[in-house]
Parts: C-alpha cells; sequence; structure tokens
C-alpha cells in the first residue's frame, strides 16, 4: 500500500538517515573542495550542523506532530550551523520548518512545498547567490518536487523527484561555476545535499532501517546552559561574590487552553526577564521559548514567564554550592574586570565588547594585545559554530558587541548569532587575519556603533592579504599545474605563486603584492617555519624593498606557513 502521508515517526527517521548517510560520506564531500589546500570541510561542517539539529530533535522523539519535530531540527541547526554550507543548510531546513509548522502529518503537496520554502528562506540568508552551488542544486530539486506534486498520493514519488534532480542538478554545478569545471569537481555542498536527501528517500521507500541514536557527540541548546553557568562561576572571586546564585532553566509552552496568557513579542520578554539576573539565553520560536538565566530569586522569574503560558522542563542548580564543589583544593580565580561593577549596577560595564575568531596562540595574543575580550579558536577546517560566537558573547558585559570572523566562511555563521541573542551585534565581514588586525586598528570606544563599521570596514578594505601553504591533492588552477606538496601563494582567496621551494614561492608572492608599493609589510609566522625561513623572507624584503617598513610576528598558526599583510 503506498504511503500517503508523512508521520512524526517517519519524519524523524528520515531525518535521522539523511544524517546518517552525510556522515558515511564525509571525506567524500571534504575531497570536492575546489582549492587544493588543506581546509576542504564543506563536509564535516554539514555533518556536525545537520547531526546537532537531529539531536534535537531526539529531545521531542515522543511528539506526534511533524511541526514539532520540524521546529526542533530548526534549533538544533541555528545553533550547530558551522560554515557557510552549514548556514545554507540549516536556513533550507529552517523555511521547511516553517512550512510544516502547524502540521501533525504532511501529504506529498505540504512536503513540495515545504522544500520550496526552505529554498527561498536559504536564498534571502545569503546577500549575493552564486548559482553552480547547493543553493541551486536545492532549488532545481526543490521545483522537481513542486512539480511532481500535483495528483500525487504518495510522498516518496515526491522525494524521488527531488533526489532525481539534486542529482541531475549536481552534475551540471560545473557548468554553471567555472571553477568548479576547472578543478573537474561537482560543488562539494551540492553533493552534501543530495547524500542527506538520498537518506531521507531511502527511509520513506523503505530501504533502510536507522538506528535511533547519532554517532557524533556534538553540543546541543541544553549545553549552552551549562557551560554558560561554567563561565559565570569561573568569573567569580568568591562563592559569597555571586550575587545570582541560581541557574534556572525551563521552558515556556506559549500556547495553552488552560487560562488567558500574554502576547509574546521576544524583544520585550528579553528585555523584561533580564532584570531577574544576568546571563541570560531566550531561544524562541512560535510555540516554544527555551529560557536559561542566573537568578537570585528563581521563583520571580518563573512567575514572570508563566503570564505567557505553561513551564515545563524546569531545572535549576545552587551555583553557589556547586563552585565550591568545583574550585574546593584549588586556587581562587581572579575575577573579570568589572565584574564586581556590573554585580552592583545590573549594568554592562562597558561600551563595547569585541569578538575574534583566530588561529594560533600568537594571533590570538595579537587580538587580546589590539582589545579583543574572548578570541575564539578556529579559522580554516576549524569554523566555530553559531553555538560557540553565542558563548563567546555571553561571556563579555558590553552594550554592544563587534564580531571579526576573519575568514569567508564564518560570516554568515556569525551573522545567524543575531537570531540567538539580545546583544546588539555588529559583524565587520573580515576575510582574512590581516583584515580583522587592521580592523581593529581603526575602532574607537567613542565612536557610535554605525561609524566604527564604516571606519573599520574603510581600514580594512585597503589592506593585500596573502598567504602561503601547500597543496594536498594534484590540480590545475587558472592555467598552472598543481601537484600535491607543492607550496602555494595566495593572495585574496586566489592562487597567485606555485612553486618546489617554501622560500621562493613566498618571495615571489610578496613580489606580486608588492608590485605598486606599499608603507608596511606585516608577516605573521607560522608554527611549522624555523627561525632560518623566517630570516630569509625578512631579509629578502628589507633588502628589495628597504623603504618598506617590516613588522615580523609569531602567529602560531597551522596549515599556513606564513600570512602577509601589505598596505
Amino acid at each position: 500500500m503506498a504511503q500517503q502521508q508523512i508521520d512524526a515517526a517517519l519524519f524523524l527517521q528520515m531525518m535521522r538517515a539523511g544524517a546518517k548517510n552525510l556522515d558515511k560520506h564525509v571525506e567524500t564531500v571534504n575531497a570536492l573542495n575546489v582549492f587544493p589546500v588543506p581546509d576542504g570541510d564543506t563536509g564535516t561542517n554539514m555533518n556536525l550542523t545537520l547531526t546537532s539539529g537531529v539531536k534535537e530533535m531526539e529531545k521531542v522523539r515522543e511528539t506526534k506532530t511533524v511541526g514539532k519535530l520540524a521546529e526542533a531540527l530548526s534549533k538544533g541547526l541555528l545553533m550547530g550551523a558551522r560554515g557557510n554550507s552549514g548556514v545554507i543548510l540549516s536556513q533550507l531546513f529552517r523555511g521547511f520548518a516553517k512550512a510544516v509548522s502547524d502540521k501533525s502529518v504532511i501529504n506529498p503537496r505540504q512536503l513540495s512545498d515545504a522544500f520550496q520554502r526552505g529554498v527561498e528562506t536559504a536564498y534571502k540568508a545569503v546577500i549575493k547567490p552564486v548559482e553552480g552551488t547547493i543553493l541551486t542544486v536545492s532549488r532545481e530539486a526543490a521545483e522537481a518536487g513542486m512539480k511532481r506534486s500535483w495528483g500525487q498520493e504518495d510522498p516518496v514519488d515526491v522525494m524521488e523527484a527531488v533526489v532525481n534532480e539534486a542529482r541531475r542538478s549536481l552534475a551540471r554545478t560545473p557548468e554553471k561555476l567555472p571553477v568548479l569545471k576547472q578543478t573537474g569537481v561537482v560543488d562539494a555542498g551540492g553533493q552534501g545535499l543530495v547524500f542527506i536527501y538520498e537518506g531521507m528517500l531511502s527511509v520513506l521507500k523503505g530501504d533502510v532501517a536507522v538506528e535511533e541514536d547519532l554517532a557524533a557527540d556534538l553540543p546541543d541548546l541544553d549545553s549552552i546552559a551549562s557551560m554558560a553557568h561554567e563561565q559565570n562561576a569561573q568569573a567569580k572571586l568568591d562563592p559569597s561574590q555571586i550575587e545570582h546564585g541560581y541557574c534556572t532553566e525551563f521552558i515556556v509552552q506559549l500556547k495553552t487552553d488552560r487560562r488567558k496568557t500574554k502576547e509574546f513579542d521576544e524583544n520585550q520578554f528579553r528585555r523584561e526577564m533580564g532584570r531577574f539576573g544576568d546571563s541570560l539565553l531566550v531561544v524562541a520560536d512560535d510555540e516554544l521559548v527555551k529560557v536559561h538565566i542566573h537568578a537570585e530569586y528563581p521563583g520571580d522569574a518563573l512567575n514572570f514567564a508563566m503570564a505567557y503560558g505553561d513551564l515545563t522542563r524546569i531545572k535549576i542548580d545552587n551555583m553557589r554550592e556547586q563552585y565550591e564543589h568545583v574550585t574546593e583544593g584549588k586556587t581562587t580565580v581572579r575575577p573579570v574586570q568589572g565584574a564586581e561593577e556590573e554585580e552592583e549596577t545590573g549594568k554592562p560595564d562597558k561600551k563595547y565588547g569585541v569578538v575574534a575568531v583566530a588561529a594560533g596562540e600568537g594571533i590570538a595574543n595579537i587580538f587580546r594585545s589590539l582589545g579583543v575580550d574572548v578570541v575564539i579558536e578556529g579559522g580554516q577546517t576549524m569554523n566555530p559554530s553559531t553555538e560557540d560566537i553565542v558563548k563567546a558573547i555571553e561571556q563579555i558585559s558590553a552594550e554592544h558587541i563587534l564580531v571579526l570572523p576573519n575568514n569567508k566562511n564564518i560570516i554568515l555563521t556569525a551573522e545567524q548569532v543575531s537570531e540567538v541573542l539580545n546583544t546588539p551585534i555588529t559583524v565587520l565581514p573580515t576575510r582574512t587575519v590581516p583584515q580583522g588586525l587592521a580592523a581593529l586598528l581603526a575602532f574607537s570606544p567613542e565612536e557610535t556603533p554605525e561609524s566604527n563599521k564604516q571606519k573599520m570596514i574603510e581600514a580594512y578594505s585597503h589592506v593585500q592579504s596573502g598567504e602561503l601553504t601547500y597543496a594536498i591533492r594534484d590540480s590545475n588552477m587558472n592555467g598552472m599545474e598543481i601537484k600535491e606538496g607543492d607550496f602555494l601563494g595566495i593572495r585574496e582567496g586566489k592562487i597567485e605563486k606555485v612553486g618546489r621551494d617554501m622560500i621562493e614561492t613566498a618571495c615571489g608572492l610578496l613580489e606580486t603584492m608588492l608590485g605598486d608599493g606599499a608603507d608596511v609589510v606585516t608577516v605573521i609566522c607560522g608554527k611549522d617555519v624555523t627561525e632560518a625561513q623566517v630570516k630569509e623572507v625578512s631579509d629578502f624584503i628589507e633588502n628589495k624593498y628597504p623603504d618598506t617598513e617590516l613588522e615580523v610576528h609569531d602567529g602560531g598558526q597551522p596549515l599556513y606557513y606564513f600570512l602577509f599583510s601589505v598596505e
């Protein structure tokens, strides 16, 4: 008998299968990286993102509606999103979730509508959509599903149409994006999406049975609360100095027929809830509000929240007792500067806070010396998630937060944070570490956020960024034959120099970057270069460009032997 509709249990199985199939093919997706550099992490990012979403579904697995499961999936994807591919994937299923939010089961037409809604949401999330990518694959697949859905009684027919067209669209990506054709690969994100859709179809057809738990062990929404708890506790000098002593977590079910409730406005709710304590985190949708707060009188926070609906999953921990247990037999921890003033006033202790992403302790120290409050370990091959950035921001008591992603694959993730936190956030779209450093030098705590953003972007727009790394596979880029192990000189994301000798390639890249002259050259050295190699590069610059000021820093970054900044 044909499967007429998809119920909650079947939908959960479909998403489990999609995640399992992607997990099985992670390295295949990673290998499709266009550039032969050691940062092919599209498959890893998508895998971590989707697994986070499915794990959130598992928490409400007893629900009887597809809408509730899709909502949980969307929340998990939002918090777990990593890299551009992960963010786009989260937006695809965010739109999907909105389309089925009020559905207990979904029929073929509703399934195709959900895919289409996902595509529309994902395209809106990307400022300049590029065809020949995961966006194209999702769009053309959804269009095929819409066409097939008319008059169909079985969602298998729709899902088959989606999968078949996704495969065909993937095969066409090299024709739409020249760089793919040049390197002889299909789009990595599109391939990842095909694996997800194939897994979903396999369950819908009854071809596979899926285990109930995922292999990956990822942080989820609940873990944010424990991390915020740990950060707050470790910032205190003494348990008696903890003003808001109870870590309080609960969920508000907004829709209840038992009594009259207030109309929910997320921003207003967050502002008013903030008066009950600190370390506040609110995640909301149309039906549920998840709250984490450190409060001295948790009952007051709970009573306030009850005006909006029914409470569930209430958890209250005494942080003073926990802190005494954790620090027993250990030295006390130095308090965060300004923490005492904040506790007394209940207000942020400064106007601006700054979060930056960087790989390498030396680079992290440079950012800290320029006023960055929290440096998130990450970059190539280590794209932080939305949750990681939320965690960093939660450590800072400031009226406004500036975020420097310093990597093109982290910008979209950083921009999603504003959907989770109420703190005003400005994401500076820095694509490289040199851009991030230049932006910080232009920052002024006296300026408005709008003025700072304009001046910081203007400052780093005059910086040239270069990198020296190595090829992880044979390739052909821009007419250059590349062999595995070759050194690659990259300027502004484009491979400019290829060679078998590190210093020769580095100096060749610098010649290209310094062709029009420069006032300052900054060299940031990776963890795998020797003092002798650093001296060779420094001597080259000083001898050939004697009028250029040279700065050399130990960055300690992995994978990239040198980072160059030319101004």
